[in-house]
């Protein structure tokens, strides 16, 4: 018996189809909704982002209204704000409150850094508020002798640094700084600039250390915004991603990229070398000893000759303005005792403060830094004992008797062997 067709059954097809193009085309038409949504959002906060770290326009207008009307002084006022032979250039800021760009100053380039305050800013779509000035440039004030100025100098370093027999070595090197015509006196504004700048670690230290290889030079200064020598490469590893490609990477990732972008074995091994003078430079230096609290790549650089060069140190600071820092500070556990990422003390449990003593010394933290660094790709001859002494190092204490000899003993060897085996090639 022949089957009986449907009318209904010629339709089914065509329909069935109708309904999966048109949820095929629904699908696409969200996903497009999507990432065009996905793609504002990451373009506004970039946006956002931007104009919250890059602030040179406001940075300068505060600087050099203060400038203009007598306030402030120092030896690159004239030329930002009267002459403008120095101009910002590429923003190279990474926290709103402290301010870098690329300084092209007539054929020299340098990196202005400009401090603005500690910014509330929760809400991304409100405008960034301009830096207080309340107390801002208030001292010393009008009438203040050179004397007492050297005196308030000489009280603030004290706090900072601890009683040093030489002090007013110090003290005199900070006026001389601050003499930014070379008149051979300072004036009142000048003095205002010199003692802001002296309220920030990074400058002090450029000032102590300008004799040393591996710290930038400071260029000049006008009110709190300095200028300081620019480092080619500005981080250990060869690539910087943009912020919002860092956080789809995973770490393990990223350690694996920033090994495929380093200089050859015998250069890693020289700024090696240069990291090691450098923490010899702060320890015990001339005017006490200074801790190397945030050890990151991201703060060393190097120039073209693979010597290396400090990017940023505002988180190296005299190891007796940290223990006042830190010695009244609540805590309920280790955690609570930590100062910039890398300079932790204990919980004392049963006054629920936190200690005085740093527990990790510069040397250990620059190691475990290092280790990665020099082990991939080291010579197969060298490598064994590399490991152990790397090892030897971040095992460091503050703590341990006769510290201080180890530091110097376990620094020396690292140092030697990495010279051995770099001092015949032509990277040394």
């Amino acid at each position: 018996m022949a089957r009986r067709v449907f009318p209904g059954a010629w339709l089914r097809k065509p329909f069935y189809a109708q309904v999966r193009f048109s949820y095929m085309r629904m699908k696409y038409l969200f996903i497009s909704w999507l990432a065009v949504f996905i793609g504002s959002w990451i373009i506004y906060v970039q946006y956002s982002t931007y104009t919250e770290l890059c602030r040179g326009h406001d940075c300068k207008k505060i600087i050099c209204d203060k400038y203009k009307t007598g306030v402030i002084d120092g030896s690159v006022c004239s030329s930002l704000c009267a002459k403008e032979t120095l101009y910002f250039g590429k923003c190279l800021s990474t926290k709103p409150n402290n301010q870098r760009y690329l300084g092209i100053w007539g054929n020299l380039q340098g990196v202005i850094k400009c401090q603005m305050e500690e910014i509330i800013h929760l809400d991304l779509g409100t405008e960034p508020e301009p830096r207080k000035e309340i107390v801002l440039f208030d001292k010393p004030t009008r009438g203040t002798t050179v004397q007492k100025f050297k005196e308030m100098v000489y009280g603030l370093l004290k706090r900072k640094v601890g009683e040093q027999g030489n002090l007013s070595e110090l003290v005199n090197l900070i006026l001389s700084v601050a003499d930014g015509n070379k008149d051979g006196r300072v004036s009142l504004p000048e003095a205002k600039s010199a003692w802001a700048l002296l309220q920030l670690n990074e400058f002090l230290l450029m000032v102590i250390l300008q004799d040393k290889e591996h710290t930038p030079k400071l260029m000049g200064f006008c009110g709190d915004l300095y200028v300081m020598e620019r480092v080619e490469y500005t981080s250990l590893y060869g690539i910087s991603l943009p912020w919002i490609l860092e956080l789809f990477i995973p770490s393990s990732f990223r350690r694996s990229m920033d090994q495929w972008f380093t200089p050859s074995w015998p250069r890693k091994a020289k700024i090696a070398i240069g990291l090691l003078e450098f923490v010899e430079d702060i320890f015990h230096g001339p005017y006490g000893n200074f801790l190397m609290c945030d050890t990151s790549a991201k703060n060393l650089g190097y120039n073209d000759k693979y010597d290396l060069k400090m990017v940023d140190m505002r988180k190296i600071v005299p190891e007796i303005n940290l223990k006042e820092l830190i010695k009244d500070r609540h805590c309920e556990s280790d955690l609570d005792c930590v100062y910039g990422t890398d300079c932790r003390t204990l919980c004392d449990q049963s006054k629920m403060k936190c200690t005085t003593e740093i527990i990790q010394p510069n040397l250990a933290k620059v190691c475990q830094l290092l280790k990665d660094y020099l082990l991939c790709g080291a010579p197969s001859e060298i490598r064994e004992e590399l490991e152990k002494q790397l090892y030897s190092c971040i095992a460091l204490k503050v703590t341990a008797n006769q510290m201080e000899m180890e530091h110097s003993l376990i620094l020396n060897n690292l140092k030697t062997l990495l010279w051995k085996k770099i001092s015949h090639t032509n990277d040394s």
